[in-house]
Order: structure tokens, then C-alpha cells, then sequence
């Protein structure tokens, strides 16, 4: 009888730390288990500047939401970012691929406009601004193109 009370309470321990485990794997990884709470808003930008899904989107410094899927869309990059309801965008806005630090994660910035008309579930920002890609820069300073 000792046995079995001591099999039973190893292998709640263990049921129990593989919970523990997978719970702290989905909250430090910020991933969504039961989908997400928020809306869907796209841009589209000339140089996708190794912005990839799971990018955080920013305002003001805050992290706000996540970049949801890239991909490519004529030519083009197709970020589909899943903001947050409580969180709107303005018409106007200006979305751009930023870089934290010299080397960094990429990330998108979002600038806030000035219209009064904010974009719904499933719209578009208009004005983006690609990534600076610094290995183009120094050619261009190295061959005096600039």
C-alpha cells in the first residue's frame, strides 16, 4: 500500500510540474493559446527589413501587439499585426520597421496621426515606412555614392 501512495504522489508531482511548465513556456514566449483578444490591422511595406511574426508593435514606446503573419503580397510585404480593442489607430498613422540597438530585434513603430477617423477590424495602415538597411548605407559611404 506504501508503494502505490508513493507511485500516486510522484505522479502528481510530475503531471503537476509538466503544467507548471507549459504554462510558464506559453507566458514567458507570449503565445496565444485561445486565439486572440484584439483586432486585425494590415500594412504593407517596399522592404519587409527582416521583420518576422511574433514582432512586437509599439507606440509611444509600449509595446501595444504583435506582428501576426508576414508575407508577400506583389512584390511587396504583407504584415498582418493583432492590436488590442482598446487601442485605436488612426486613418492617418504612419507604420515603420525600427531596429532596437545597432543590431537588434526589428520591431514595428506606429506613429499616431492627427484624423479623427480611426481604422476598423481588418484595415489598412496607408503610410509606411521600410526598414533602414544599414549594410546598404556603409556601401553607399564606402563608394561615395552618398
Amino acid at each position: 500500500m506504501k508503494r502505490f501512495d508513493l507511485e500516486l504522489s510522484v505522479g502528481l508531482f510530475m503531471i503537476l510540474g509538466i503544467l507548471c511548465l507549459g504554462y510558464l513556456s506559453i507566458k514567458l514566449g507570449k503565445l496565444e493559446v485561445l486565439g486572440s483578444q484584439g483586432y486585425e490591422v494590415e500594412a504593407i511595406f517596399s522592404n519587409g527589413g527582416g521583420i518576422k511574426s511574433g514582432s512586437s508593435v509599439v507606440i509611444a514606446g509600449v509595446e501595444i501587439g504583435r506582428v501576426k503573419k508576414v508575407s508577400l503580397d506583389d512584390y511587396q510585404a504583407r504584415v498582418l499585426m493583432d492590436l488590442p480593442f482598446d487601442v485605436k489607430i488612426q486613418e492617418d498613422a504612419i507604420a515603420s520597421i525600427k531596429t532596437r540597438g545597432l543590431i537588434g530585434d526589428k520591431f514595428i513603430e506606429i506613429t499616431p496621426g492627427g484624423s479623427e477617423e480611426v481604422i476598423g477590424p481588418g484595415g489598412k495602415i496607408r503610410d509606411t515606412q521600410s526598414a533602414v538597411d544599414l549594410e546598404e548605407l556603409i556601401s553607399n559611404y564606402v563608394f561615395g555614392k552618398l
